[in-house]
C-alpha cells in the first residue's frame, strides 16, 4: 500500500474526516503526484524536497490559480508531510521551508438581518411536505448557524425537545449544544408532522429527507437555500455557508460575546470567530461616513 492510500485510511478512520474532505486531498495529491512524473521524473513522495513544492507553486500560480486555492493544497501536503514523518517514512518535512502565498483578506458575504427576516416571514412557501422542509433547511441554517454537512447529519434523537436543544456533530465528530427558541420549536413540529404524514413507516434516523424519503445530500441543500436566497438581488452569494456567516455577523451586531458565538459555531479556535468583529466594524465605519459631518474631511 502506498503511502498516500494509508494517509488516506488515517483520514478516514482515524481522523474521520468527511467524504468531502478527504476527497479534496486525495485530489490534491494526486495532482502533486501528476506534477512530480511530468515536470522531474519523480515517482516517490519520499525524495521530494522544498524545491519541488516551490516549484508546484510557481507552477499553479503561473496558471492563474488564485492564491486561496494555492494555499489549500499546501495545507493538504502539511498534513501528509507531517503523517510520514510521524510514520518515521521521512526524517524532515520539506513543508517547513515552504512559504504560503498571501491572499487578500475576504470578509464573509453576509444578508442584512431585516432582509433575511422579511425573506422567512413573508414568503409563501408550499403547504407540502417540501415547502414544510425547505422552510425548516433555512431556519435551521440560519437560526442555529449550521454547516450543510452538520444539516445533513442531524438525526432525530439529536433533538431536545424538553430542553430545547440539538446536538450536532462538528468537524472531526465533535459535538456542540445549540438552544433554539419557541418560533424554531413550532416549525420543527410542523415539519415533523408533514414528514410522518409523507412518510408513515419511514426508520429513516436522518431529520430530513429528500422527496423520495432518502437522506438529504448536499447539492439539494445547496440549491434549496440558492432558490430562496435569489430572492435577495443584492445579495453576492447564495450558499448555505452564508446563512452561517449570517447567524455569526447578526450575534456579533448584537452584542455576543465572542467566545459564547465560537462555542455556537463549533470552531476549535478564536481566530476563525474573530472575522465576524470585522463585519460589524465595516458596518460601523459605514454608519460614520454616512452620518458624522466630519467623516469626509482631510
Amino acid at each position: 500500500m502506498s503511502s498516500v492510500e494509508r494517509f488516506i485510511q488515517y483520514l478516514q478512520f482515524e481522523k474521520r474526516s468527511s467524504s468531502h474532505t478527504v476527497d479534496a486531498y486525495r485530489t490534491d495529491l494526486e495532482q502533486f503526484g501528476r506534477f512530480l512524473a511530468e515536470t522531474y521524473q519523480l515517482e516517490s513522495f519520499d525524495e521530494v524536497t522544498h524545491f519541488y513544492i516551490r516549484s508546484w507553486v510557481v507552477s499553479m500560480m503561473d496558471a492563474g490559480m488564485n492564491p486561496s486555492s494555492v494555499r489549500r493544497k499546501l495545507s493538504t501536503l502539511k498534513s501528509y508531510f507531517r503523517f510520514l514523518l510521524q510514520r518515521k517514512v521521512i526524517g524532515k518535512n520539506p513543508m517547513r521551508q515552504v512559504t504560503l502565498p498571501k491572499t487578500a483578506k475576504r470578509l464573509p458575504v453576509v444578508t442584512q438581518a431585516k432582509d433575511l427576516e422579511n425573506l422567512l416571514d413573508n414568503t409563501a412557501f408550499p403547504e407540502d411536505y417540501n415547502g414544510w422542509r425547505d422552510r425548516l433547511v433555512l431556519e435551521m441554517l440560519y437560526g442555529l448557524g449550521l454547516r450543510r454537512s452538520e444539516l445533513i447529519r442531524l438525526h432525530l434523537p439529536d433533538i431536545d425537545w424538553k430542553g430545547r436543544l440539538v446536538k450536532i456533530t462538528g468537524k472531526g465528530n465533535k459535538q456542540r449544544l445549540v438552544p433554539f427558541g419557541p418560533s424554531l420549536q413550532r416549525l420543527l413540529e410542523g415539519y415533523m408532522a408533514a414528514r410522518s404524514a409523507e412518510f408513515p413507516q419511514s426508520a429513516n434516523p436522518c431529520v430530513f429527507l429528500t422527496e423520495k424519503g432518502e437522506p438529504m445530500y448536499p447539492k439539494l441543500v445547496y440549491n434549496i437555500v440558492k432558490r430562496y436566497l435569489s430572492i435577495l438581488p443584492a445579495l453576492e452569494k447564495r450558499s448555505p455557508h452564508v446563512l452561517r456567516h449570517s447567524f455569526a455577523t447578526h450575534l456579533s451586531e448584537n452584542g455576543a460575546d465572542l467566545n459564547a458565538i465560537k462555542g455556537l459555531l463549533g470552531h476549535a479556535n478564536l481566530a476563525a470567530t474573530q472575522v465576524y468583529t470585522h463585519n460589524s466594524i465595516e458596518k460601523l465605519k459605514q454608519v460614520y461616513r454616512q452620518a458624522h459631518p466630519k467623516a469626509g474631511g482631510e
